[in-house]
């Protein structure tokens, strides 16, 4: 990177950051019942017992990226699954994904991407599930088992950080020169999990090209 798209990659890196913070700071003092309920619907759904260590994940893996990195693309996953939360890793697309989106470049070499070592890897959202469509039940079952206040705040963090991670990736992304390449986009669709995602980062390069007019 030159040292001008570090500067930016940086400014992007520590908001991301921060605002991760802010949104635990919003759970606070609520984190056991949330962990109860990520258990019970990853329980549910024939998961193997875990150990649940983060509710929202920050990808440390970005704060190994230096000026001296030479950064192809973006890739956004869904959201951090069993694996990604646990505290060792802190990453995303480490688990059965990331496992496979590696494979796939290894297997193209004429894209010249090392998927470990050229690429940012995102997410649609930070809220850990252990698996993706879990998310759409969760504020159900919290505002049925504990408080609608509760359902309320993590229904508001979901959708907050769909707009957020779309907003701030595709600047990002338009800053860098930077493609962006979806994983998991099922649940981008009219009704799906992340149709919020998927408007905001069509709203945001439709702004971008405006703009040039």
């Amino acid at each position: 990177m030159t040292h001008a798209d570090f500067l930016r990659f940086c400014q992007f890196r520590d908001k991301f950051k921060n605002q991760i913070e802010e949104w635990k700071n919003q759970l606070a003092g609520e984190e056991s019942k949330i962990r109860e309920v990520q258990k019970s619907l990853a329980k549910k759904d024939g998961v193997p017992e875990y150990n649940l260590e983060n509710i929202l994940v920050y990808n440390q893996a970005l704060d190994e990226i230096t000026e001296d990195d030479d950064i192809k693309l973006i890739v956004v996953g869904d959201n951090p699954g069993k694996a990604e939360q646990l505290a060792e890793n802190q990453r995303y697309l480490v688990g059965q994904a990331g496992k496979i989106a590696e494979g796939f470049f290894a297997q193209n070499p004429e894209l010249e991407i090392d998927f470990r070592k050229n690429v940012i890897i995102l997410n649609k959202t930070p809220f850990h599930t252990a698996k993706t469509k879990e998310l759409s039940a969760f504020s159900k079952i919290i505002k049925s088992n504990y408080d609608e206040n509760l359902a309320t705040k993590i229904d508001k963090i979901i959708e907050e950080s769909q707009i957020f991670m779309a907003e701030e990736t595709a600047s990002l992304a338009k800053d860098l020169g930077l493609e962006i390449w979806l994983v998991g986009y099922s649940e981008l669709k009219p009704k799906g999990i992340f149709a919020l995602y998927r408007e905001a980062l069509k709203a945001t390069f439709e702004d971008f090209a405006k703009s040039k007019v």
